[in-house]
């Protein structure tokens, strides 16, 4: 009788529409992947039957399988909006400790400067250095010091670059002398503090080619280096490296209390002694003050930077994504998420841009990859197939009403 497969078609049919309205349903849901019901045919058969004989008993949804597939990327704007363009997943510890995985790259900074999705879960990275090279493949939750300002750094290097008149006079051959400050330059130095610590360095020629450093902080007067430090040129202009072999230094004292001091290395390689004006090329040091958070930038590599008020940045950490052996193997759950299982396999992690795993693109969201137009179709589809399985039930109820009304 064709009551169980008419029944099992309504069935399968009515799961099929299920699933198609749900695609439908998530048409414009960030990170969304679209599903997809696969039907199986049932048969009926004896013990030891060869098959032959076998009478088939309707149909079933064998699974609902979801595709993978790129979704469009939708610039946006916002800094911690971000997609992933290629394979992988972002990895997120939700707030029961337990890991999920998602495409929907909806995120945001709470109070304590963690990065988080829309259900509270943090986003995991791996650890970095300052520069943003990555430590280790331990991944943690990544999170920037949006509370409190990043310390001090005090300077230990200064770094000039300048050229020197070769045409200038000697200057103790003219009267009156060449004052000392006619080749200088100034910077602004920092203590363990952050406190400013005004520097000047002047040049004066003492000798053909030869050229004698003079220093001043906090305003003092320029006095030599101790010990004196003679800068001596090549007939080509260039600088004689063994005139700063050991590099010289500089001592620094606090505005704060003088009898703070620190030592600072002076680099002068970049100096030259050519036939035009006195020139300060490039004049840089390392220290900084505090600085407060005032925001972030992601690269395609997925490092987190965090920006200044000090102008300084600082890496905060590596984005991390993993991928699965098989994705089909996921279990989807609410909020754009999926958890692994015994069927997926265990997460593979690695870096954006690397391997098979896809870039980062900061800035920008993950559509749905919903069909929107085929999907009406095969809502038509699955509806014609619905009252189709209606009709073989009707049909094989008027053959029943025949049978029992014959007399």
């Amino acid at each position: 009788m064709a009551f169980q497969q008419g029944l099992s078609g309504l069935n399968s049919a009515s799961r099929n529409l299920d699933v198609i309205g749900h695609n439908i349903a998530n048409a414009n849901t960030v990170g969304m992947k679209s599903s997809r019901a696969e039907f199986a045919e049932l048969y009926a058969s004896s013990v030891n039957s060869s098959g032959g004989g076998a009478k088939g008993i309707g149909v079933t949804v064998a699974t609902v399988s979801q595709l993978f597939t790129q979704g469009n990327i939708t610039v946006t704007g916002n800094d911690l909006d971000l997609a992933i363009n290629g394979n992988g997943f972002f990895e997120v510890q939700q707030p029961n400790g337990t890991m999920a995985y998602t495409r929907a790259g909806m995120f945001k900074l709470d109070r304590e400067g963690n990065i988080i999705n829309q259900q509270g879960g943090q986003l995991m990275g791996y650890p970095t250095d300052d520069a943003g090279n990555r430590l280790s493949f331990e991944s943690q939750p990544l999170s920037l010091p949006t509370g409190a300002p990043i310390p001090a750094r005090q300077t230990s290097a200064i770094v000039a670059e300048f050229n020197l008149d070769a045409r200038a006079p000697i200057a103790a051959s003219v009267t009156p002398p060449t004052p000392i400050t006619t080749y200088g330059t100034s910077m602004v130095a920092y203590d363990p503090q952050g406190m400013e610590v005004p520097v000047a360095l002047a040049f004066t020629k003492t000798a053909n080619n030869t050229w004698e450093v003079y220093a001043s902080v906090n305003g003092g007067t320029p006095a030599p280096l101790a010990p004196p430090v003679s800068l001596n040129f090549n007939a080509d202009g260039t600088l004689n490296p063994a005139s700063i072999t050991p590099p010289p230094t500089l001592t620094l004292a606090s505005p704060n209390d003088p009898l703070v001091t620190f030592p600072v290395t002076l680099d002068l390689t970049g100096a030259s002694q050519f036939g035009t004006d006195f020139a300060v090329h490039d004049l840089d040091q390392d220290g900084y003050y505090p600085g407060e958070f005032v925001g972030l930038t992601i690269d395609e590599s997925g490092v987190v930077t965090g920006m200044y008020s000090n102008g300084e940045t600082r890496a905060a950490g590596q984005i991390a994504l993993v991928n699965f052996r098989n994705a089909q193997g996921l279990a989807p759950s609410s909020g754009g998420n999926w958890s692994a299982t015994f069927a997926s396999g265990e997460p593979v992690r690695g870096e954006p841009g690397s391997g098979s795993f896809g870039s980062i693109r900061s800035g920008a969201l993950e559509d749905s990859n919903v069909d929107l137009t085929a999907e009406l179709v095969n809502m038509m589809t699955a509806q014609r197939a619905y009252q189709a399985n209606a009709q073989t039930i009707k049909t094989q109820d008027q053959v029943m009403s025949t049978l029992l009304n014959m007399r």
